[in-house]
């Protein structure tokens, strides 16, 4: 851990995982220490009630135990499965030039386990740029996992619904859903429930369930025995990881009410690129490790994003996460494990990015917004009727503009160096935002 992690009062932002410095009630002491970025996927296992994490040395001994010992393998009768997330399929910056090796690692690590899952839960952002060779690449390298099933479960990413709404994705992963995508299923006397928290976001909002999503949900549980086992997936954390940084989903809480009756739920999310857990009551929620690069500590950078580790130390902050679940007496236990095969690494802000710190140094004109750091410089324009503005992506990620109120066309997705420009001919404020990071957002006064 870094000095700064090990002394959150030394770095005020830090205070947010560990102190309820927001009043929102949230236990955060009751966060597990460990923060671990990742990039590959996780091993869950579940014994003795209290899901926990632990290296990949440690995940080997724990899938040999026979359930005597606080483990447990198909001959105790438990649920093995895995979870891997955020691949960003086409994603080719600083941080990792090569996410296609990582997650074929991620892969031959699976297929190592000394156990081998019944499936796969995939939590989103499969694709970078939601363009179907991405997809395609992704689909292709995980024929070559073996599980039981042979079945791989996914719930969308913001990455995923960058141009279409979802539909691609729909088509692709959604057969048999529900609405834009949401489902559920039982294996091994476990109810498993996908939802899909990235769609219709809101400026200056997080993730988003729905009106919709919501009632399917309440619906969905109704008819279970409180005694069921319940395991959420989804990619935005349903929980308040840091709203800063758009770490969270607005209407979260309101589905996770509908969980409460029942002894065992685990939640599971992707989207933030590093292993955080939380054990609240009956609820355990885990954020995976990425496959395709580390992301830095809430509130330890500008704002999120890529962090470039360095290529001989990339494995060390990737990860896979696999569960297992015992039955006796109902808890689900989780391992992550690092691509290096040593302990997961902890990233703080990072190396800067010098084609990024240039980029971003570059003036802008007065009738440009750049984007920098998750945030819009600067962002409030002011100029006169007639004025053409060009928006530029200066971060390693993808924008897009939107209109708050729909007084301007959408603009189109920007990667890295692309940009979007509309003429105001009438004077008034705009008020905008990122419709794929909608923490994101500023105003354009036209006089």
């Amino acid at each position: 851990m870094t000095d700064r992690e090990r002394d959150p009062e030394g770095h005020p932002e830090a205070r947010y995982i560990t102190d309820d410095i927001t009043g929102d009630g949230v236990d955060r002491r009751g966060f597990l220490t460990c923060m671990a970025w990742a990039g590959t996927a996780v091993l869950w296992t579940v014994a003795g009630g209290v899901p926990r994490a632990v290296g990949l040395g440690q995940a080997r001994e724990l899938l040999r135990l026979d359930g005597r010992g606080g483990g447990a393998d198909s001959r105790a009768g438990g649920l093995f499965f895995a979870q891997i997330s955020d691949s960003h399929m086409g994603f080719n910056k600083a941080a990792n030039s090569d996410v296609t090796a990582t997650f074929q690692e991620a892969v031959r690590r699976l297929n190592a386990l000394p156990t081998q899952p019944e499936f796969l839960l995939h939590t989103g952002d499969i694709s970078h740029l939601s363009q179907a060779a991405e997809f395609d690449a992704v689909d292709q390298m995980v024929r070559d996992a073996r599980t039981k099933t042979g079945r791989v479960f996914y719930v969308p990413g913001e990455h995923d619904v960058l141009n279409d709404n979802g539909a691609q994705y729909l088509q692709r992963y959604g057969k048999g859903s529900t609405g834009h995508g949401w489902y559920s299923f039982d294996h091994s006397g476990v109810h498993f429930i996908g939802l899909v928290n990235v769609l219709d976001l809101k400026p200056g909002g997080l993730g988003n369930l729905g009106a919709d999503q919501l009632e399917w949900l309440e619906r969905d549980v109704k008819r279970l025995p409180s005694s069921t086992p319940i395991v959420v997936f989804a990619h935005v954390p349903l929980w308040a990881v840091y709203p800063q940084w758009g770490w969270g989903t607005d209407d979260g809480a309101q589905a996770l009410s509908y969980l409460k009756r029942f002894g065992s739920v685990t939640v599971l999310n992707g989207h933030i690129h590093q292993a955080i857990q939380k054990i609240e009551g009956n609820m355990t929620f885990h954020t995976a490790l990425s496959t395709a690069f580390p992301q830095p500590a809430p509130g330890t950078a500008a704002g999120p994003g890529p962090v470039d580790v360095g290529a001989e130390r990339l494995r060390s902050f990737l990860g896979i996460s696999s569960v297992r679940y015992a039955g006796h007496p109902g808890m689900l236990a989780v391992v992550d494990a690092s691509l290096a095969g040593t302990p997961v690494a902890v990233a703080g802000a990072g190396a800067e990015n010098p084609k990024a710190k240039a980029r971003q140094a570059r003036p802008l004109g007065n009738d440009e917004i750049g984007i920098d750091n998750f945030s819009f410089t600067p962002p409030n324009r002011s100029v006169p009727v007639g004025t053409t503005v060009t928006w530029t992506n200066r971060d390693d990620v993808p924008h897009r503009i939107g209109s708050a109120d729909q007084k301007f066309p959408l603009g189109p997705t920007m990667d890295t160096d692309q940009h979007y420009s509309y003429t105001f001919t009438s004077p008034g404020i705009y008020k905008y935002f990122c419709t794929i990071h909608p923490t994101m957002t500023g105003v354009v006064t036209v006089q």
